[in-house]
């Protein structure tokens, strides 16, 4: 009886450590700029990919093509003016 409770004692205290460990937030499609649209007959949409380059060395082995994110909500880059 004791070996039990000193067991479940020691498992609480290890999942309550494990658990302030992991405190970051998750993330979404809204997170990322690029998608990903697979080739294959479901044609899906996985928009988890920060660089065009990341998305195309991913689709470069089992095909598909990249896209702007239509999600994507990040900061928008500043446009250049000419300035004679």
């Amino acid at each position: 009886m004791r070996i039990m409770l000193r067991v479940t004692r020691e498992s609480l205290v290890a999942a309550v450590l494990l658990a302030g460990l992991s405190s970051a937030h998750a993330q979404s499609a809204y997170d990322y700029p690029w998608c990903a649209i697979y080739t294959n007959r479901s044609g899906a949409q996985a928009c988890y990919y920060a660089t065009y380059a990341q998305c195309m060395a991913t689709m470069w082995g089992i095909g598909g093509y990249c896209i702007p994110s239509p999600y994507y909500r990040g900061p928008r880059a500043e446009r250049r003016t000419h300035r004679y």
